[in-house]
């Protein structure tokens, strides 16, 4: 994937990225559980794939806080054929990819999140959420019959 740079002065005006970062929830779900996942989902997107990180920010007295993402994310919704459809649309593509299973609200910890996704074969995974980031069309097409979270 190519990385592209982006400087944004601010009040140049929009900058349209030729990338996405998008969450799909699983409609059902409560709304803490919906902010926990998203929370999970995104968190290891940075070290992944470092080009969405931007800089550090800094406020008029100099305070430090920590980079965000460069770029918008987008959250979306849909049903559990929704998110099995385009959790298989993601084969051969070039894209980043996280999953939410609903064995991981059982757990506590980073080993058992792991181990719960792994006792599991792909096309078994019951999914309640799953981040992807990638070029804006190859995400478009896997998010094909998402609607945009309310």
């Amino acid at each position: 994937m190519e990385v592209v740079e982006v400087t944004v002065e601010p009040g140049s005006g929009p900058v349209r990225f030729d990338t996405k970062i998008a969450v799909l929830l699983r409609a059902d779900l409560e709304v803490w559980q919906r902010l926990n996942v998203t929370a999970f989902l995104v968190s290891g997107l940075g070290t992944a794939r470092p080009e969405v990180v931007g800089e550090p920010y800094e406020d008029a007295d100099g305070t430090p806080y920590l980079p965000m993402f460069r770029q918008p994310v987008l959250v979306l919704e849909g049903d559990k054929e929704t998110l099995v459809r385009a959790h298989a649309r993601t084969a051969g593509r070039d894209v980043a990819l996280s999953v939410f299973t609903s064995d991981l609200f059982a757990t506590g910890n980073d080993r058992d999140n792991r181990a719960a996704v792994r006792a599991v074969p792909r096309e078994g995974l019951d999914l309640v959420g799953l981040a992807v980031y990638g070029p804006r069309n190859a995400v478009d097409k896997i998010l094909k019959g998402a609607r945009m979270h309310p």
